[in-house]
């Protein structure tokens, strides 16, 4: 009778038993209890004595949400920030965690393509000659050409990055003309080339005019392209991170380049992971490491292919038959929205948001709401001699536009002039953030 009496007491008072509340929620009651012992969704009552959970109806919306958002496969650590938002706000934070999901799927969707292309490659090459066991590879798709968009600035204040000078070999020597069109031509991908190449570059940072430190890191060497852009306490030491952990000696690069395209894609794979770890022990000794993080966007050169590391807003571009092409997608707020139409590239330019990332390298997460650790995309990259390639921080490609780029990358004969152009450029529009930025020009062996 007492517990009878509490029970009566309970719903008199306006709360409903587990089992009614499960219902209205659309939750089992083994979910509901699950989410009161994670402090997700705690019942209005507890039962002192018999331990029996009421609700209040106006939990019920809140329960809902967090139905929803299970359902489209949100994690409950993430689950838990987001309910105890404003409706504005979580539905940024919903956003946001959307675009990641689908910026991975492209992701996982790309290295599936190539798979099929690879594997169907090399079957109809052991179907033509028995006994026949190499590997021809594909001869896929560079990826985005997308033009500029407003990328948010991912930099932050910190002391100044000792990585973020120059390395690199010489760069005598034009960058000659593909005479293709677009990316994607008559490059190889799975098997060598059939002439020997070679990479001319060039690698150059700079604080800008109005920080007085720099978290970005640039490095240009016969085997490594790589910039990253640090952002919060310990960027530069992040960015500097990222880096070193792509250094040749770090997967292998060092040798005659004779690595199938197989084993590229496993050693980018295996780099992308090196990079992560570097980057959250760098990090590890700041007060908030999930708060610290850098982008990066690397190129991987075996002396016959080319591979691709890419996370966050950082951007690598590609100069063939006079075009300039992106080749690599932001992963950002502002990139996302107008991905699905609700910003134009106009818009992007001075949204509120622009400098929050969906994925960038980071240390442990435990509340950074939008920019988290996961791993970067990865992908082989199509060669032609006379290609030349830029990759630079939002530094440059959020204050100048893709014409003047595309016009210094064509005017500057060697690498070296051409970095040059670009930093005066970004100071020429004020230079607001850190600039890094990489040039690069494939050339026949013979020449360099």
């Amino acid at each position: 009778m007492e517990r009878e009496g509490r029970a009566v007491g309970a719903a008199s008072g306006g709360l409903v038993t587990i089992g009614e509340f499960a219902r209205l929620s659309r939750l089992s009651a083994k979910a509901l209890r699950r989410y009161d012992e994670m402090g997700l969704l705690r019942p209005a009552l507890v039962d002192p004595v018999n331990g029996y959970r009421y609700y209040d109806p106006a939990q019920v919306e809140g329960a809902r949400l967090v139905a929803w958002l299970r359902r489209i496969g949100m994690p409950l650590s993430r689950i838990g920030r987001i309910v105890a938002l404003d409706a504005g706000a979580a539905a940024v934070e919903i956003r946001a965690y959307w675009a990641r999901v689908e910026a991975e799927t492209a992701a996982r969707r790309d290295l599936a393509m190539y798979l099929v292309d690879h594997l169907s490659a090399e079957g109809r090459v052991m179907s033509r000659i028995p006994g026949n066991t190499g590997n021809t590879g594909n001869t896929g798709s560079t990826g985005s050409t997308g033009n500029a968009g407003g990328a948010g600035d991912a930099g932050g204040i910190g002391r100044t990055g000792s990585s973020g000078g120059a390395e690199g070999m010489g760069s005598r020597g034009g960058r000659g003309s593909s005479g293709s069109g677009v990316p994607g031509g008559s490059g190889v991908l799975g098997g060598r080339v059939a002439v020997p190449l070679a990479i001319r570059c060039a690698a150059l940072t700079d604080t800008g005019a109005v920080r007085t430190t720099n978290q970005d890191a640039a490095f240009a060497g016969p085997r490594l392209l790589a910039v990253a852009d640090g952002f919060g306490e310990g960027g530069a030491e992040a960015s500097a991170a990222a880096i070193e952990a792509l250094k040749p000696a770090a997967w292998g690069g060092g040798g005659d380049g004779a690595l199938s395209a197989a084993d590229l894609l496993n050693a980018l794979e295996d780099t992308a992971d090196s990079a992560s770890r570097a980057v959250r022990d760098a990090v590890a000794p700041c007060a908030e490491p999930d708060g610290s993080g850098t982008t990066l966007t690397a190129m991987l050169w075996t002396g016959s292919r080319l591979g691709l590391v890419h996370i966050g807003d950082s951007r690598a571009y590609l100069l063939r038959g006079g075009e300039l092409f992106r080749i690599t997608h932001d992963h950002s707020l502002v990139q996302s929205m107008i991905d699905d139409g609700s910003l134009s590239r106009e818009e992007a330019a001075s949204h509120p948001g622009r400098a929050l990332l969906l994925k960038a390298l980071v240390g442990e997460v435990r509340s950074a709401p939008v920019a988290v650790a996961c791993r970067p995309d990865v992908r082989l990259q199509e060669v032609l001699a006379g290609d030349r390639y830029l990759l630079c921080s939002d530094g440059l490609s959020a204050v100048v536009d893709e014409a003047e780029l595309r016009a210094a990358v064509i005017a500057a004969e060697a690498p070296e002039e051409a970095v040059r152009r670009l930093v005066g450029l970004a100071h020429e529009a004020g230079g607001p953030d850190n600039v890094a930025c990489v040039v690069a020009d494939v050339v026949v062996a013979a020449e360099e």
